[in-house]
């Protein structure tokens, strides 16, 4: 058995779709997705990408992926890796994938002297959490993530902001 994690290439972009997709019904959020091939193409393959993806293959087929930008930490004073997502096909699930994939973008960010790797993870997934807390990862409790998103970004975006 072989596992190769490879860099996405633009050949990459329908099967990257699908996995999404993928990852949005393991997460019942279907309804959420507007993203296409193309537009993820377009993100990943542009002349200055500001996105990435690296695809884990076992024995030549694709088995997962991890997509991630980097961001920045100003108490740090430096860069970090933002994963926005991590999947593994539940058919290749408890083979060392999403460790690997994890593994890659931990190395990734130690030769780079970035400061972290952070991500978020739903309430609901305690498998995917007793994963990151495995890999020494800490749940970050005191944190919420906030969005501003559809009608309401438009409408804040529209509204007079007065001091």
């Amino acid at each position: 058995m072989s596992l190769v994690i490879r860099a996405a290439q633009p050949a990459d972009a329908t099967l990257i779709f699908a996995l999404v997709c993928e990852l949005a019904d393991y997460e019942n959020l279907q309804a959420e997705m507007d993203a296409t091939p193309e537009a993820i193409a377009e993100a990943l393959f542009a002349p200055q990408p500001r996105l990435f993806c690296d695809i884990a293959e076992w024995n030549g087929e694709a088995a997962g992926f991890a997509v991630w930008f980097l961001n920045f930490s100003t108490f740090r004073g430096r860069h970090g890796i933002y994963l926005e997502d991590i999947f593994v096909r539940p058919e290749f699930r408890g083979r060392g994938i999403g460790k690997a994939l994890m593994a890659r973008l931990a190395r990734r960010c130690v030769e780079q002297g970035y400061a972290r790797v952070e991500w978020a993870v739903l309430d609901w997934n305690a498998p995917s959490i007793a994963f990151y807390r495995s890999i020494g990862a800490t749940v970050m409790h005191n944190w919420k993530i906030c969005r501003l998103t559809g009608k309401a970004l438009h409408d804040f975006a529209g509204a007079e902001h007065v001091s």
